[in-house]
């Protein structure tokens, strides 16, 4: 009989929600863990890089490199920091897998590195694909790995397609929870706060995303996402709001047939898949029971409450480096909004803004799309001074 080889993964985000329920993941299943990266906190990367023993350690933020390799100074583990330390994070050890959970627009370079260098990639960085989706896309190919959504909804979708032919679909539903906001006009939304934003009905995730799941931005992130990943046109996906967040996705097929996955709103699930398929283990998170769901509820989405979703899909339609520009106007936007320097509104409103003045450029380069995020952040900076 011939032994499995330990699975080795390169985790970036570490210390966020993704990261840590990652690790649990690893830890459950027995799998060595290289790398780990996260941004300030210097903290738990400490306590996490203890209890796994990478070979690599990244902090991000770069003036708290010091402190980093300080208080690893005892251990033999490589410290790095910043953008380069990042991408050594991604592509530098002998991992099998690389799974980005990094927040925002830096997380497509390493995903791009972490391909040339021959890793598969578990992505649940969705700006990856947003920003540089036809870059990825063209690297994947070329390299010969393979990419597995670490997304729950682009779990399902993928766990929905298995053994099945591509060809025989008719369309992808995707499903949203609709958020903290679900139902509201925008008078009544004119003077939420943050702390309103963050209250999510179903899901414990970080302040960005969370933020976004209520402005309906992570629906359209997702939306771009998912084109990519299955490679659909915008009309093929349907985005469907399931207030319960159990129906995570599901795939219409050519005959009508409806087949979509259910679960808890645990991201252990969806984790472990992408790092197992196409294998399935038990997993540590609560079992679905239908009974306590005795009624699931549907709805439309409101792009014309929640102008992000609607300025997202536009942008797919529009190609080059627009969606490029809705994402780093969001990201500026939704710092802002986390400091109370904007209202919750002004989101959408400086989203659409970059929409407009997003540049027509047909086959983007990667400094392309660097120069365009950079565009869409100063263009929103300027737009509240």
């Amino acid at each position: 009989m011939i032994e499995k080889k330990q699975k080795k993964i390169a985790l970036l985000g570490s210390t966020g929600s993704i990261g840590t329920q990652s690790l649990e993941v690893c830890k459950d299943r027995g799998f060595a863990v290289t790398a780990l990266a996260a941004n300030r906190n210097v903290k738990l990367l400490e306590q996490q890089a203890r209890e796994f023993l990478p070979q690599l350690v990244c902090i991000y933020d770069e003036s708290l490199y010091t402190d980093m390799k300080a208080v690893l100074a005892d251990t033999n583990i490589k410290v790095v920091s910043g953008m380069e330390g990042l991408l050594e994070a991604a592509a530098g050890t002998d991992a099998d897998t690389t799974l980005n959970s990094v927040v925002g627009m830096i997380g497509l370079r390493p995903t791009l590195a972490a391909i040339a260098a021959g890793k598969d990639i578990a992505l649940a960085n969705k700006e990856t694909l947003v920003t540089g989706g036809k870059l990825v896309a063209k690297a994947v190919q070329e390299k010969g790995v393979h990419l597995y959504p670490v997304d729950s909804e682009h779990s399902a979708i993928f766990q929905c397609l298995q053994g099945n032919d591509c060809r025989q679909v008719k369309k992808i539903i995707l499903t949203a929870s609709g958020g903290p906001f679900f139902g509201m006009t925008r008078e009544q939304l004119k003077d939420k706060t943050a702390a309103d934003a963050l209250k999510h009905p179903n899901w414990d995730m970080g302040a960005k995303i969370t933020i976004d799941s209520a402005s309906l931005m992570n629906k359209g992130l997702e939306f771009i996402e998912a084109a990519w990943l299955f490679d659909k046109t915008a009309d093929e996906i349907d985005i469907v709001v399931q207030r319960e967040s159990v129906i995570h996705s599901a795939v219409e097929y050519v005959d009508h047939a409806v087949i979509a996955q259910l679960g808890v709103p645990d991201m252990k699930i969806p984790i472990q898949y992408a790092l197992t398929y196409p294998e399935r283990y038990p997993c540590s998170c609560e079992a679905l029971s239908l009974f306590d769901y005795p009624q699931l509820h549907f709805a439309r989405a409101d792009e014309e409450t929640f102008t992000c979703l609607k300025a997202c899909k536009e942008s797919f339609r529009r190609g080059g480096v627009a969606p490029t520009y809705v994402n780093g106007a969001n990201e500026a936007a939704v710092a802002l909004f986390l400091q109370d320097k904007i209202k919750f509104l002004q989101i959408g409103d400086l989203v659409n803004l970059a929409l407009e003045q997003a540049k027509k450029i047909e086959h983007p380069t990667l400094q392309d799309i660097l120069d365009a995020d950079k565009a869409a952040r100063e263009l929103v900076y300027q737009a509240v001074r």
